[in-house]
C-alpha cells in the first residue's frame, strides 16, 4: 500500500514533465503499440472481407505456423538470412569505425570553420533519398555511359554490366551504405567529444601523453557508453535491412540476387506478386522477436561485464 501511496506522490510531484511526455506516450501507443495486435495475422490465411479490415481478420482461417514455414521453406531462406545478417554486421563493426574515427579526426581540426564545412559535406548524403542515390550510382556504373566504363575504356579495357556482376555488389553495398550514413553517426559521437572535460585533455598533456595517447586514454573511454548504446541499438535491428539500400540501388536486378537479397526485399517481392499479407506479418514478427532477443542477451553480456553501461 505504501508502494501505491509514494508513487501516487511522484506522479503529482512531476505532472509537469509527465505532460510533456503525453504527445510522444500517444504517438508510441498508436503507431506502435496498436499495430502489434496485427501480428495475429501471421497466424492467419488473410482473406478481404466485405465488411472490411477486422472483419477480415475476423473471418480469416487460422493456419498456425504455416506462414512461418513457407517464408523459411523456400530455397531462398538461407541467402535472405545470410546477406540479412552479415550485411549488417559489416554495417555495425566498419560503421562504428568510421564514425568514431571521422569524429575524432573533427574535432582535432583547429579551423572550426572548416570543420563546418567538413561537416555539412558528410552529413549531406543522409538527407539524399535512396532513389536519388541510386540514379547517383546508375551514373557511374551505366554500361553506355558510366564513368565507370569511360575510365575502363581509357585503359583499352572492356566495359563492365556491372548490374550482371555480383562479385562486386558486396563492396558497392557497403561502400554506399558508410558514405550515407557515417557522416549522422559521426555528429553524434562529435557532440559527445565536444561535451567531454577539458580538464581531462590538460591532465593529460601535462603528464607528456601524445596526441594519440590522448585519443587512446581519454576520448575513446568517455565515448564508450555511447558506442555501447548505438551497438546494442543497431544489434536489435539485425534482422531488418534497409529496403532503399538493397532494392533501390542495385535496380531489382535479377543477376543480383544472390548478394543483394535481404529479407525485406524478399518480402516485398512476395506480397508483390502473390499478395500473401500473412506470409509478410510472419517476416515482420521474426524479425522483430529475434532483434528484441539480441539485445536482452547483447545488455545482459554488457551488464555482466560492465553494468554502468549496460542499456537496462
Amino acid at each position: 500500500m505504501w508502494r501505491l501511496k509514494r508513487t501516487a506522490k511522484n506522479i503529482k510531484k512531476n505532472r509537469v514533465w509527465l505532460l510533456m511526455t503525453l504527445p510522444g506516450l500517444i504517438w508510441l501507443i498508436v503507431l506502435k503499440y496498436i499495430p502489434m495486435f496485427g501480428q495475429i495475422l501471421a497466424f492467419k490465411d488473410f482473406k478481404f472481407h466485405p465488411d472490411g479490415f477486422l472483419a477480415s481478420i475476423y473471418h480469416s482461417e487460422w493456419v498456425g505456423l504455416d506462414n512461418f514455414r513457407f517464408l523459411f521453406g523456400s530455397r531462398d531462406a538461407w541467402v535472405i538470412t545470410r546477406n540479412t545478417v552479415l550485411y549488417n554486421l559489416v554495417f555495425i563493426v566498419l560503421g562504428l569505425v568510421l564514425a568514431v574515427g571521422f569524429a575524432i579526426v573533427l574535432s582535432e581540426i583547429a579551423n572550426k570553420r572548416l570543420t563546418k564545412v567538413y561537416q555539412t559535406g558528410m552529413l549531406f548524403p543522409h538527407f539524399l533519398s535512396w532513389v536519388v542515390v541510386s540514379h547517383f550510382v546508375f551514373a557511374f556504373l551505366s554500361v553506355e555511359r558510366g564513368m565507370f566504363n569511360r575510365i575502363l575504356e581509357a585503359f583499352g579495357q572492356d566495359p563492365v554490366f556491372w548490374y550482371n556482376e555480383p562479385k562486386f555488389w558486396p563492396f558497392f553495398i557497403v561502400g554506399i551504405s558508410q558514405w550515407k550514413g557515417v557522416g549522422f553517426n559521426s555528429i553524434i559521437y562529435l557532440a559527445a567529444i565536444v561535451g567531454i572535460d577539458k580538464n581531462y585533455y590538460e591532465a593529460a598533456l601535462i603528464d607528456g601523453a601524445s596526441k594519440w595517447q590522448q585519443i587512446k586514454h581519454v576520448t575513446i573511454p568517455m565515448l564508450k557508453p555511447l558506442m555501447i548504446i548505438l551497438t546494442l541499438l543497431s544489434i536489435g535491428n539485425i534482422f531488418s535491412a534497409d529496403f532503399g539500400l538493397f532494392y533501390q540501388i542495385p535496380r531489382d536486378s535479377g543477376p543480383l540476387y544472390p548478394v543483394t537479397n535481404v529479407i525485406d526485399t524478399y518480402v516485398y517481392r512476395g506480397l508483390m506478386s502473390m499478395g500473401d499479407i500473412g506470409m509478410s506479418t510472419a517476416a515482420g514478427l521474426y524479425q522483430a522477436t529475434v532483434g528484441f532477443v539480441l539485445i536482452m542477451i547483447t545488455n545482459y553480456i554488457v551488464r555482466k561485464i560492465d553494468e554502468e553501461n549496460a542499456l537496462f
